[in-house]
């Protein structure tokens, strides 16, 4: 990949929330929706799925692909996303939307054309700091609930020391490990759901695709 271009969002006045929302993204070719989950009935799973299945969200180090994003209201977004493990990741929005988020290992940049704001964010202080990292280790404090199903299962990341109340839960197919959708949920209880499609893995990126420009940006 050469360079991407950075395509533009409707009504984004950027808040707290829409960047947590922003951090979507990982590696399957479906979507399954939230509701899909909570209709799937339960039942009793080898207990190291759950591990198994963030071993291979885990290995997977390089990853593109598009995204629908709908917000607390009903709002909907979409776009591309491209990640490379540890800690790079981008999102460009289709229009009309005028944003994009680009994280270099170390920092999140934030851009909206549309409010003419560009703001930046510690990585480590941000709940996608979990998902960028090289391995994503169950047995830590992070996890805050594992729910295993005959379909899917649901993985619930969050480290109230780091960031507060907000969590992340990933929901992935069962049998391939894929996963198929993400949830942002904000110290208020509002969600962010994030649905992925399209995906390629293992590719190359030109080092542009993450690249931030510290000029002009509000911490």
């Amino acid at each position: 990949m050469k360079k991407t271009d950075a395509q533009p969002s409707t009504r984004l006045n950027l808040t707290r929330r829409h960047f947590l929302g922003a951090m979507l993204v990982a590696g399957a070719a479906g979507a399954t929706p939230v509701a899909a989950f909570a209709q799937a009935q339960a039942a009793a799973l080898n207990p190291g799925i759950a591990q198994a299945i963030a071993d291979h969200f885990s290995s997977i180090k390089t990853m593109k692909g598009g995204f629908l994003q709908i917000g607390p209201r009903g709002d909907q977004m979409s776009g591309s996303f491209f990640i490379q493990r540890p800690g790079k990741m981008r999102f460009n929005y289709d229009p009309p939307s005028r944003m994009r988020v680009i994280c270099d290992g170390n920092n999140v940049q934030v851009i909206n054309d549309q409010t003419h704001t560009n703001n930046m964010y510690q990585l480590s202080k941000t709940p996608l700091s979990l998902l960028l990292a090289n391995k994503i280790d169950l047995s830590a404090d992070m996890v805050r609930n594992v729910d295993a199903r005959p379909d899917l299962t649901k993985i619930t990341l969050g480290n109230r020391t780091v960031f507060g109340d907000s969590t992340i839960a990933m929901i992935f197919d069962s049998k391939t490990y894929d996963l198929r959708q993400w949830t942002v949920i904000d110290p208020q209880g509002k969600t962010t759901d994030v649905i992925i499609n399209n995906v390629k893995t293992n590719i190359s990126f030109d080092d542009s695709v993450f690249r931030i420009d510290y000029t002009g940006t509000n911490r």
